[in-house]
């Protein structure tokens, strides 16, 4: 889009403001009128001093109060109801932004840097108002301001007036060229900043491998360099800006000197009053000229973040194209001769997959890392969306189902577990099960094995638990991970290395209490430990995208192929373990 096109689009968002913003401008039409009024009056005081009717004179300093009153009432006018049209559109874009963000594809956040996500919402969206509300300020008040002056100029000596227009030329050059590198170097910043928000959220997120490595030398280096290229191109925005204002006077200063010597020799029978009343107004004239050439920059400044805010508005949300919706599946799962790559990924994560997996049977999945255990697992709630081949949910491809249905139909606990800054019970009752009676929360924390330490706890249910429960063991987090699926209850069951991060005893007693909840559901397991799989009633070995054995435990073994090969070796190393001295 072209600059006053991205404008016109982000001037629809202040549309429904309107009459705030019918009020502003009034509000500035008074200010910018007070300009040329003052002139007036000033030009009236001298003339009187030669004038043989002194009449009303008196009055005019009185005029001065009333002026400067209806100047201080039109300022407030603007200044108030544009502030609020300012804080009304930061609240709206940073809710569409964020509420976008909600309906990309998972996709989406794996191909951009969160730094730059979240930076989007912080910095560009204050660039974009400044766009809207600064810079319209100044339009609108300069821009009335200057019309008021040169019409007053115009109606005291046209002729002069038009040397200002001779400048007009030069005037709209500079404007164009500043505005042009203001607002690629706005865009130059606005990438620093995404920098330096990505180095800053990696750090405080990963601060304990930060520490544990070493790793703060690397951290500040890494920071100052993105600070420091930062730092340079503000620079080189202030260098631009501080050239802009002396070069645009110089140039109105030949123009005023023009002028003046025009003046001169046109304005010999004018009175004192009109010869002081005209210079006083072209004196007055650079300033908000100055001011809508600084605006004019400010809004290509905003435009060139608001072209970074229409490109995530622009993203296609996730595909939802379904029509099929459904309370309760039975939870039978087919996975059609499917196929599936990332994209920019020249080898398949998988190839012509087979498989069905009947209503409440355990299906382990196991392999060697990168044999598409995760991949296989992520299409099924359509994390990623497949090309070849077909995944059907009692019959159903997964296509035909609209998104918030399908995934009402299964819960996920995987490795990586992410609890919010809010309660255990917030934690487990999370999203949609948001509401859920107390007792049943409780009941999940139980089954979970998680009641042993949230008894323990402050305010139990209700007590706090840091970003991403930073104040919890691994094992406890994964525990009210655990409790969360429980909770939603929901037919299909995805457990990816759900107990990996869990002490043996606390292993124990969940595997025990999975037994109960997985029955009457389908459950489809990840696990790298393959004694706690054991039970499972398909065991499916992938490889390189493909499922190169199935069968149960003791068939699996019987074969002596690949799952054989496994177990022995972690055999093995759980003897060596085991005769380690203490």
């Amino acid at each position: 889009m072209t600059d006053s096109q991205v404008y016109k689009r982000l001037m629809t968002f202040v549309l429904p403001y309107w009459r705030l913003f019918l009020i502003s401008v009034l509000g500035f039409a008074i200010y910018a009128s007070t300009e040329p009024a003052v002139v007036m009056i000033i030009q009236r005081i001298i003339d009187s001093f030669g004038a043989p009717d002194r009449a009303g004179i008196e009055y005019l300093p009185l005029a001065f109060v009333v002026l400067f009153l209806v100047r201080g009432i039109g300022s407030f006018l603007g200044n108030y109801y544009l502030a609020r049209i300012s804080g009304n559109l930061i609240h709206k874009l940073r809710c569409e932004i964020f509420n976008h963000y909600t309906r990309l594809s998972v996709q989406y956040f794996d191909n951009n840097n969160s730094g730059y996500m979240i930076a989007r919402i912080t910095n560009n969206i204050g660039e974009v108002t400044r766009a809207t509300s600064d810079s319209v300020r100044s339009f609108v008040r300069e821009g009335f301001t200057a019309i008021g002056l040169l019409g007053y100029l115009a109606y005291a000596n046209w002729r002069l007036a038009l040397v200002f227009l001779a400048i007009a030329p030069v005037v709209a050059i500079m404007v164009r060229y500043v505005g042009k590198r203001m607002k690629r170097l706005s865009r130059n910043m606005q990438d620093t900043v995404g920098d330096l928000t990505h180095i800053t959220s990696e750090m405080v997120s990963g601060n304990r491998i930060v520490k544990s490595f070493g790793g703060e030398h690397y951290e500040r280096k890494r920071f100052k360099d993105a600070s420091l290229e930062n730092r340079k191109q503000q620079r080189k925005l202030i260098m631009t800006v501080s050239l802009n204002n002396p070069l645009m006077q110089l140039v109105i200063s030949f123009a005023l000197a023009g002028m003046m010597y025009l003046a001169l020799m046109l304005m010999k029978t004018s009175s004192p009053g009109e010869f002081v009343g005209f210079f006083t107004a072209a004196f007055l004239l650079p300033k908000p000229i100055r001011q809508l050439s600084d605006a004019n920059a400010e809004i290509l400044r905003g435009i060139a973040a608001a072209e970074s805010l229409f490109e995530v508005l622009d993203e296609p949300a996730e595909i939802d194209a379904g029509d099929f919706e459904i309370e309760r599946t039975q939870g039978r799962i087919e996975f059609k001769n499917l196929s599936f790559s990332y994209p920019g990924s020249e080898m398949p994560a998988l190839c012509n997959i087979n498989l069905t997996i009947e209503p409440g049977q355990t299906v382990a999945l196991v392999g060697a890392s990168g044999g598409g255990k995760s991949t296989l697992i992520n299409l099924l709630p359509r994390f990623y969306d497949y090309a070849e081949g077909q995944i059907l949910i009692d019959g159903v491809d997964l296509k035909r189902f609209r998104l918030n249905s399908l995934r009402q139909q299964i819960a996920m606990v995987t490795q990586n577990v992410t609890l919010f800054n809010a309660s255990v019970a917030d934690n487990i009752a999370y999203g949609i099960l948001q509401g859920a009676e107390r007792s049943h929360i409780q009941q999940a924390a139980t089954d979970a094995y998680a009641m042993t330490f949230i008894e323990k706890m402050p305010q139990g249910l209700d007590t706090e638990i840091g970003e991403n429960g930073v104040k919890l063991s691994g094992g406890q987090r994964q525990r009210l991970a655990l409790a969360r699926a429980l909770l939603k209850d929901a037919p299909i069951l995805i457990l990816d290395e759900a107990t990996s991060a869990l002490d043996t005893e606390s292993e124990r007693y969940i595997q025990a209490a999975l037994h109960r909840v997985m029955q009457g559901r389908t459950t489809l397991v990840v696990a790298h430990r393959l004694s706690t799989i054991e039970g499972a009633d398909v065991i499916l070995v992938m490889d390189k995208g493909q499922i190169v054995e199935q069968g149960s435990h003791q068939e699996l073994l019987k074969q002596d192929g690949a799952y054989s090969r496994l177990y022995n070796m972690q055999f093995k190393d759980a003897e060596v373990n085991e005769i380690q001295p203490e």
